[in-house]
């Protein structure tokens, strides 16, 4: 049925707000306060709608228990002395009948003179119309907060997107498939959580506020500490502090926050994001592979239910372990023809161009191999693929294959065409490490890149005190929560995406 908002139909939305803030006006004066003080005992109206089972044919209108449910009016249908009306909480939704009959004259009245969008205390005893549907029979209702401005009728239709993203509170007004979305977000990260610390591992915090922005290869937000008359970056990655705790002595230690990158936007990729990065004390690449793949298998099917995530036009993401296991020498291979690594430099410049990847004589052979694996290869590892023993150059902080120097022993988990979780057997030969770091400090130097900071001497010398041999990962719980829900945009999955300014 169509919504009547007992509100005259108006082209500008201003004129019903200021219609609405005449009726303010006009409860103050009745002595009725518009935006009331605490409604107790409330019931959630999923758990209302559990209370009473359908009455059999001989009595279809049998009365039920009394229930007492706020939330917002969505719906209201008048017939003459009766009203038809619909609440809705973050649980769903529920049926209102108000009769003149059972409120009396004043407060029917008063049920008749709320609108659409009006925050609502509803007192009555449940009951199925003859149509079969679960009712409220309305005994007493007060308004806890009055909406001043119009609700959207079909908000997925507005011609501006980004407002979806910009007023979320309205997204999820009109939109219950969005609250149910985040819903399940919680509840996946909760699944982590309760997944970790059964393996034994320890939360803990890290600063997000660094003097030095270090543990990934990303440009940093920076700002000033006026108390200690220093420049300060939020944290690319907590990396760097939760091996110190390996080095004092936790062995399974996990982190669960955020990370900051000034580094654009994208429909994959949030300026401010959540990371999980966790280390394992003993244990390597490997055991980090056992772990993330039983972990979103165990969380898929406590959450959604399901291995087999549909994302629309059919591709559907199968999590079904084992999950594929390749080197990243023979992804290139596939792709870029087995003789790439044998051929010149001005070779694999011109076979790379012949592919249309933006390559040149002036970059190096691993800048266009790697060219190639991030335009060409890793958008396609639509199925959950381990792509293991990446070039050294890639990957300072992991330790070497003992069989090949050249190589680092990682994997990188691509699912949907991104990168979810890179994984380390972790580096802890501090002399090695420190090596790493400066050449790549003087690299960023000579490539003058200004925001290169200096190398975390405090970080070489825990490693000099003994880091045990560990596993170590970073999981983006944005992007598993994308693969998890089906969604194929960041913004979709997290509250209140950064958006550029309106002017």
């Amino acid at each position: 049925m169509a919504e009547n908002t007992n509100t005259p139909a108006v082209e500008n939305p201003g004129d019903i707000f200021n219609q609405r803030v005449a009726k303010v006006r006009e409860l103050e004066a009745a002595g009725i306060a518009p935006y009331g003080q605490a409604y107790p005992d409330v019931q959630m109206i999923g758990d209302v709608r559990e209370l009473f089972a359908k009455p059999g044919e001989d009595d279809p209108e049998a009365a039920g228990p009394e229930v007492n449910v706020a939330g917002r009016l969505v719906a209201k249908r008048g017939m003459g002395k009766s009203i038809f009306a619909d609440v809705r909480d973050s649980s769903g939704r529920i049926q209102l009948f108000a009769g003149k009959s059972d409120l009396g004259e004043e407060s029917f009245a008063f049920f008749k003179k709320l609108d659409i969008g009006d925050i609502i205390g509803i007192k009555g005893r449940l009951f199925y119309t003859k149509m079969g549907e679960l009712t409220i029979r309305v005994s007493g209702v007060t308004l806890l907060s009055k909406s001043l401005r119009p609700l959207p009728e079909k908000f997925h239709g507005l011609t501006d997107v980004e407002q979806r993203y910009r007023q979320r509170y309205l997204d999820m007004i009109a939109n219950p498939e969005v609250m149910k979305t985040f819903k399940l977000r919680s509840k996946i990260i909760s699944e982590i959580r309760k997944f970790l610390e059964g393996r034994g591992f320890m939360e803990v915090e890290t600063p997000m506020l660094q003097n030095l922005a270090g543990g990934a290869s990303a440009n940093p937000f920076k700002t000033f500490f006026e108390a200690l008359n220093s420049t300060m970056y939020m944290r690319i990655a907590p990396e760097l502090y939760l091996k110190r705790l390996l080095v004092g002595g936790f062995e399974r230690v996990f982190e669960l926050n955020r990370n900051f990158r000034n580094e654009g936007m994208s429909r994959r990729h949030n300026p401010e994001f959540t990371m999980l990065e966790l280390y394992q004390a003993y244990g390597d690449c490997r055991s980090m592979m056992e772990l993330i793949e039983s972990m979103i298998t165990t969380v898929a099917m406590n959450t959604v239910g399901t291995l087999k995530i549909d994302h629309g036009n059919g591709k559907i993401i199968d999590l079904t372990p084992p999950w594929r296991r390749v080197t990243y020498h023979d992804l290139i291979k596939e792709k870029g023809g087995d003789d790439w690594f044998d051929i010149t430099h001005e070779e694999r410049v011109a076979r790379g161009q012949s592919m249309k990847l933006d390559v040149n004589d002036k970059m190096s052979d691993l800048e266009i191999t790697n060219e190639l694996y991030e335009k060409l290869i890793e958008p396609n590892n639509i199925q959950p693929t381990f792509v293991m023993r990446l070039p050294v150059e890639l990957l300072p902080l992991a330790k070497g294959c003992p069989d090949d120097p050249s190589l680092v022993d990682v994997f990188e988990l691509g699912i949907n065409g991104v990168e979810v979780a890179p994984a380390y057997s972790e580096l802890n030969d501090p002399l090695i490490q420190r090596k790493r770091l400066m050449d790549q400090f003087e690299q960023n130097k000579e490539e003058g890149d200004e925001l290169a900071n200096k190398v975390d001497e405090d970080f070489l010398t825990a490693l000099e005190y003994g880091m045990p041999p560990a596993g170590g990962m970073g999981v983006g719980i944005d992007r598993l929560i994308m693969i998890l829900t089906g969604a194929e945009a960041i913004r979709d999955v997290i509250l209140f995406p950064q958006m550029r300014l309106q002017k």
